[in-house]
C-alpha cells in the first residue's frame, strides 16, 4: 500500500512543513514578547517621567528670615495666644506685611516678594506653637514664594535667580520636605497648595461608591444567575447591563446631574453625589464579573449541597457565593480603579469648584484627585506643572493602596476545590 506523497516524516516536503510550523511558532513568541516589552517600556517611561517632574513637588525651598517682633506693627499679646482660638487670633494680624518688611530689611528691596501665603501659614503655626517668640528677635525658616522656588530648582526669571544667588551666598536658603503639600488643600498660591482636601474627597467618594455598587451589583448577579427565570425579560436585562458597561462615563455624569441634583436636590459637589454617580457607572462591571464568577463554580458543588438537603438559598449563599467571591472581587477591583480615575462624570455634577478646606462629611463640598489634577494642569503658573505631576504620583499611590487592599481581600477569601 503506497503512502501519500509528502506524508512521511523523513521526506523533504514534510520536514519543510515542520520547519515552517516551528518558524511560525517562534515568530508568534517573538511578537508576544515584543508586545510585553513595549508595554513595560511605556509603563517605565510614564513612571520615570512622572517621577522626574513630580518628585520636586514634595520638596520646597525655605529661606531664613530674621524678625524682630518688637519693631513690627503686630498687635499680638503672647498671653492671649493660648487655647483653641489662638490660630484664628494670629490669622487676624497682618503677618504678610511684617514678613515683607523683615525680608526687605534683611535682603534688600528685591526680597519684598520673597515669601507668599505658605510663609504666612508657617509663621502662624510657629507663633501658635511658641508665643514667646513675639517678645524679641528670632530667625525662622519660611517657605519661599513659587517663583523663587522654581528659580532655585531649575530655570527662573532673572530677578528671581539673582535673589536666589544672594540667599545662597549668605547660607540663607535650604531645601526641605514640603509637608504642606500633603496636609493642605487647594489654593491660588502654588507655594501653599496641597492634595489633602482632594485626597479626602476621593476617599469619601470611593467609600460611597463601594458601599452602593458592591452589594447591589453582587445581589443582582446572584439573582440573574441563580434565581431569575430564563425569558425575554431577563434577556433584555442582560443586554442592557452589557451595554451599560460600555457607555461613556460622561453619560453617567449627565444622569447624575439630572437625577441626583435636579430631581432629588442633593448638595452639589458633594462626595455623596459623586459616589452615587460613580456607583451607577461601576455597577454593570461588577454584575458582569459576578455572573462570570458564579458560572465558574462547578455544578458538582450545587449538586452536593442539594443532595445533603440544603435549600436553594443555602446552596447559593453558603457554597456558591463564597467560592465565587475572589472572581467577584477581581471585577470590583477593575470597576473601582476605573471609578477612582474618572473626571468627566464628576465635572458634570459640579465637583470642580475651588475647595480651600477638606470636606468634613459626605454632604460637604469637595473635590477629588483627578479633578484637582485637571484644574492644576490648566494653570499658567510654572509651579503648578510640578504640583500636577506630584498629585499624579499621589493618585497612583492611592490607587495602588486601594487595589492592594482589594487584592488582599480576594486572596484572603480564595478557596480551592
Amino acid at each position: 500500500m503506497s503512502s501519500v506523497p509528502g506524508s512521511r516524516w523523513s521526506e523533504e516536503a514534510m520536514l519543510k512543513r515542520v520547519r515552517k510550523r516551528y518558524a511560525a511558532e517562534r515568530r508568534f513568541r517573538m511578537l508576544g514578547f515584543s508586545a510585553v516589552a513595549l508595554s513595560v517600556l511605556f509603563l517605565a517611561f510614564l513612571l520615570v517621567t512622572m517621577a522626574a517632574k513630580g518628585l520636586g513637588g514634595f520638596s520646597q525651598h525655605q529661606a531664613a528670615l530674621p524678625m524682630d517682633f518688637t519693631r513690627t506693627d503686630l498687635f499680638l499679646d503672647p498671653a492671649t495666644l493660648r487655647g483653641p482660638d489662638a490660630e484664628q487670633a494670629v490669622a487676624g494680624a497682618d503677618l504678610a506685611t511684617a514678613i515683607s518688611q523683615s525680608a526687605t530689611a534683611a535682603y534688600g528691596e528685591p526680597a519684598a516678594e520673597l515669601f507668599g501665603d505658605a510663609a504666612v501659614r508657617a509663621l502662624t503655626k510657629a507663633i501658635v506653637a511658641d508665643p514667646e517668640i513675639l517678645r524679641g528677635r528670632t530667625t525662622i525658616w519660611l517657605p519661599v514664594a513659587s517663583n523663587i522656588d522654581v528659580a532655585a530648582k531649575s530655570d527662573g526669571d532673572a530677578a528671581s535667580e539673582q535673589l536666589v544667588q544672594r540667599l545662597q551666598s549668605k547660607g540663607a536658603l535650604r531645601r526641605a520636605f514640603n509637608s504642606q503639600f500633603l496636609s493642605s488643600s487647594d489654593s491660588t498660591d502654588p507655594s501653599s497648595v496641597g492634595v489633602w482636601g482632594a485626597l479626602k474627597g476621593s476617599f469619601l467618594t470611593i467609600v460611597i461608591t463601594m458601599l452602593l455598587a458592591f452589594p447591589i451589583g453582587v445581589l443582582a448577579a446572584v439573582y440573574l444567575e441563580e434565581f431569575a427565570a430564563r425569558n425575554r425579560w431577563t434577556d433584555a436585562i442582560e443586554v442592557s447591563i452589557n451595554n451599560l458597561a460600555a457607555v461613556p462615563s460622561i453619560i453617567f455624569g449627565l444622569l447624575g446631574l439630572a437625577v441626583f441634583l435636579n430631581v432629588m436636590n442633593l448638595p452639589r459637589s458633594a462626595p455623596l453625589v459623586g459616589g452615587l454617580t460613580l456607583a451607577l457607572m461601576t455597577m454593570p462591571v461588577i454584575v458582569i464579573a459576578g455572573r462570570n464568577a458564579i458560572k465558574s463554580v462547578p455544578p458538582s458543588i450545587r449538586d452536593a449541597a442539594l443532595g445533603v438537603g440544603a435549600s436553594k438559598m443555602q446552596v447559593v449563599f453558603h457554597h456558591v457565593l463564597p467560592l465565587a467571591l475572589p472572581g467577584i472581587l477581581t471585577g470590583t477591583i477593575i470597576g473601582l480603579a476605573r471609578a477612582l480615575g474618572e473626571t468627566a462624570p464628576l465635572l458634570m455634577i459640579g465637583m470642580r469648584a475651588f475647595i480651600a478646606a477638606p470636606p468634613g462629611g459626605f454632604t460637604e463640598p469637595a473635590t477629588v484627585l483627578p479633578v484637582q489634577i485637571f484644574l492644576w494642569s490648566d494653570e499658567v503658573d510654572r509651579s503648578f506643572v510640578e504640583k500636577t505631576s506630584a498629585a499624579i504620583i499621589v493618585l497612583l499611590l492611592f490607587m495602588l493602596l486601594m487595589n492592594g487592599l482589594a487584592i488582599y481581600l480576594r486572596n484572603r477569601f480564595e478557596r480551592r476545590w
